[in-house]
């Protein structure tokens, strides 16, 4: 006969606290045992917060911190739903560390007041976890990948009828006058429209994934494997900074103006970057071609530039590239001298030779290593019609240094350009995922400090997802900790 047991009043309080307690999901106690959020605030910031103005503050900083960080992990479009899950999760709420729910207000203004302690916390997060990704992946982490984009502000000048209408018109326009075919009306449109809005200046006319409109642009600096290491807003105070970028007056194509903008700004944002994390020193630049300048190229790889070995950067048709004493094909490598068709062997760089000076060895497309009577293997070429009484065939060796336009330290058309250069697409996965899952785009505001807050957060959101995913040992969640919010 089994005795029963009669559960005193005292058990059944333990018990329920003890299930109140640890009543918290696993990716908050994951966050909660590996990652200490006051460690991680600059004491610039906290200072600054709990400076000493009338009343003491209602709410912590690691509260908002934590707060606007889950949001962002949580992919949380907008801030009064934030306000929700908190009212509504008392697991989420404590977890922040809110005794009562803050007002709409609070967190907009905390964003603005704090937008430079944010960006501080920023990069001080980098600092952090560049050891991290060195580890991951060396190769990967020592890549500079930069790339362009803008968060659509909420002004009037964005309603697409405006430039739906101001097309049509052009349309009409050229009907009614019979213009020839070489009269583009969006074109036109386009240099009629408004440089910047009429609510915000800081907001400009851009031209964005193919359609126009008024952003707040900015600028990201990722490694390969992803993850930001520089932010940059294209402003006034960025301007003031860098006197030698010049505005100037928009041509009648968006595409060219695009091209102009991020190729003058590339050489200030990489300088800043490398100027704010001097323990930094990336080998690999890729890019697209709208950075295909000599000045370009000399700035990043010359003697006096930023000290990157390799550029990946397509070549622009504007111009052939050249080199004296050798034909180039399009791909910037040798050609046989008596057929262009046939591309020379690359045989790699061969900076060992006397002169010490870094070179490129190309040899005869038609070259192979053959076993001589002495057992040795040596070059022999089996062209039938050689241009060079050498047994070995043509050999060219090239010197980036005389025209790195042509030979950015790597060669063109070759496997590990095309492998290394498809690498470049993280940046512009980097920008949708701020855009999107840590949701920066679609935001209902033009405050440009407000703007510049949220890409900062986007910015720390992804370094604690690094410092995370490397504490708990599942590299794999470096970019995105969603799978685990669902394990």
């Amino acid at each position: 006969m089994l005795r029963t047991k009669q559960t005193t009043l005292n058990e059944i309080y333990e018990g329920c606290l003890d299930d109140f307690t640890n009543d918290k999901p696993r990716f908050l106690a994951l966050l909660e045992e590996y990652i200490d959020i006051d460690a991680l605030i600059p004491a610039t910031f906290r200072n600054h917060f709990y400076l000493r103005e009338g009343r003491p503050r209602e709410y912590p900083l690691h509260a908002f911190l934590w707060a606007l960080i889950i949001q962002r992990i949580f992919s949380i479009p907008t801030d009064s739903l934030l306000l929700v899950f908190l009212e509504y999760s008392r697991e989420l709420r404590e977890f922040c560390g809110f005794v009562k729910v803050p007002d709409a207000a609070k967190i907009t203004r905390f964003k603005q007041d704090f937008v430079e302690d944010l960006k501080d916390m920023f990069e001080r997060l980098i600092n952090l976890t560049e050891p991290i990704c060195q580890e991951i992946n060396a190769d990967l982490a020592d890549m500079a990948i930069f790339d362009t984009s803008g968060i659509e502000a909420f002004v009037k000048e964005n309603n697409p009828k405006q430039a739906d209408s101001l097309i049509r018109r052009m349309k009409t326009w050229k009907t009614a006058k019979g213009l020839p075919d070489t009269f583009d009306p969006y074109q036109a449109a386009y240099s009629m429209m408004p440089p910047h809005a009429e609510a915000e200046p800081s907001v400009k006319q851009m031209y964005i994934n193919g359609h126009f409109c008024y952003a707040y642009k900015f600028g990201l600096v990722v490694n390969g494997l992803g993850i930001v290491r520089h932010i940059a807003f294209y402003d006034e105070e960025f301007l003031a900074a860098h006197p030698e970028v010049k505005v100037e007056k928009k041509s009648k194509s968006p595409d060219e103006d695009k091209s102009l903008a991020d190729a003058k700004a590339l050489i200030p944002t990489l300088k800043d970057f490398m100027g704010n994390h001097p323990m930094i020193n990336p080998g690999t630049f890729l890019g697209d071609s709208a950075f295909d300048s000599i000045d370009i190229y000399a700035a990043l790889l010359g003697e006096d530039g930023l000290g990157f070995k390799r550029a990946y950067i397509p070549l622009n048709s504007r111009s052939t590239p050249q080199y004296p004493g050798c034909t180039l094909n399009e791909d910037g490598v040798p050609c046989c001298p008596k057929d262009p068709s046939l591309a020379m062997a690359s045989e790699g760089n061969t900076s060992h030779l006397r002169c010490g000076k870094p070179s490129l060895k190309f040899v005869c497309p038609k070259m192979q290593w053959v076993k001589c009577e002495d057992g040795k293997y040596r070059r022999r070429t089996s062209c039938e019609d050689p241009c060079t009484d050498s047994p070995c065939g043509r050999m060219f060796y090239i010197y980036p240094e005389k025209e790195l336009r042509t030979f950015p330290g790597t060669v063109r058309g070759t496997e590990d350009w095309e492998e290394t250069y498809k690498i470049r697409v993280t940046v512009e996965k980097s920008i949708n995922h701020f855009k999107d899952s840590f949701c920066v785009a679609d935001r209902r505001t033009r405050n440009p400090l407000t703007l510049k807050a949220d890409l900062f957060l986007a910015g720390i959101t992804q370094q604690i997802t690094v410092l995370l995913a490397d504490s708990i040992h599942q590299h794999q969640y470096i970019r995105s900790l969603k799978p685990l919010l669902v394990s």
